[in-house]
């Protein structure tokens, strides 16, 4: 499936654009499962000033997405209509720390966060060591894992609004919930800083080291996968409850529920978007069938069906 190319007239109203477009580019390198459509444009921006332009000379009417390292992603077969920013670590992947604070950009690996932490002797972030993501996801998110989350330890967000004008939110502006915030969708986060405390190194590293053996020990870290699949309903695990139901090891054409851990979902192989979106929903039902409770995707899904 392709979409109409409207890189030459985006091109034409912005002509000091200095990122690059490309026009129906395909999604599925860019995301963990390695499945979805093509993007109608993905925009790559040079810098927050690029973006901004960008969004600044972007019509209202087209759509916007952004996508980071596609980690907690999926990308529907048909593909995405509107325009997709992909914000490289070239210009947004950048982490240094001062005294007891970090500053990211929004495309930095939330691992790396962790260990640019541990280099300053900087405790507190330990937790972002598990997490495959990116800081941008980790702010929309609310992202944590092993006892930490985004909220507990950021100071304060930068982001671009839709409309071009860029915006800082302080760690109470984020209206941080469990996984998600409340802050327009429509922002698109550039950077971030954090604050720790200054501890013992060796207690940090042996802190990481606690949170990758839980990775490697408990999770499907080697497949293609898009991380944990739904929220945990207050006081549940959300295991167990797809446990009980009987899902483990569950398939669906080319996905299947991980027998390892069964909160995440594997592309075996040869899976489509929609084997793996319509196993994740039938899943949801027998987990209402058998409990009672209701299960609500943590992964993000974007695009329209094939």
């Amino acid at each position: 499936m392709s979409f109409p190319d409207i890189t030459p007239s985006l091109k034409a109203a912005m002509p000091e654009l200095r990122g690059r477009l490309l026009a129906n580019q395909s999604l599925a390198e860019l995301t963990w499962f390695r499945v979805g459509g093509p993007a109608q444009v993905l925009f790559t921006p040079a810098d927050e000033d690029d973006l901004a332009y960008f969004l600044a000379h972007l019509a209202s009417d087209i759509p916007v997405y952004v996508v980071g390292v596609g980690s907690n992603l999926i990308v529907r077969d048909g593909g995405i209509a509107g325009v997709v920013i992909r914000l490289a670590p070239r210009a947004f992947g950048e982490a240094t720390a001062n005294g007891d604070t970090v500053t990211a950009g929004a495309a930095t690996l939330d691992k790396r966060v962790a260990e640019v932490a541990a280099s300053a002797n900087i405790g507190g972030l330990e937790f972002y060591f598990g997490i495959p993501g990116t800081i941008g996801g980790a702010l929309r998110m609310n992202a944590g894992a092993n006892g930490g989350e985004t909220k507990d330890v950021l100071i304060e967000a930068r982001g671009v609004g839709r409309d071009g004008t860029k915006h800082v939110f302080s760690n109470a502006d984020m209206k941080f919930v469990y996984r998600n915030s409340g802050v327009d969708p429509s922002i698109i986060f550039t950077s971030a800083r954090f604050r720790g405390e200054i501890r013992d190194a060796e207690a940090i590293r042996a802190r990481m080291a606690v949170v990758q053996n839980h990775r490697e020990t408990a999770q499907p870290i080697r497949e293609k996968t898009g991380g944990s699949t739904f929220q945990n309903p207050p006081g549940h695990s959300a295991w167990e409850l797809v446990d009980a139901a009987g899902c483990r090891g569950l398939r669906v054409g080319g996905a299947q529920g991980s027998e390892m851990h069964c909160n995440f979902l594997i592309n075996t192989g040869d899976a489509t978007a929609r084997d793996i979106e319509t196993l994740g929903e039938t899943v949801r039902e027998r987990v209402k069938a058998n409990s009672g409770i209701e299960l609500h995707w943590e992964i993000k899904r974007i695009g329209v069906s094939a």
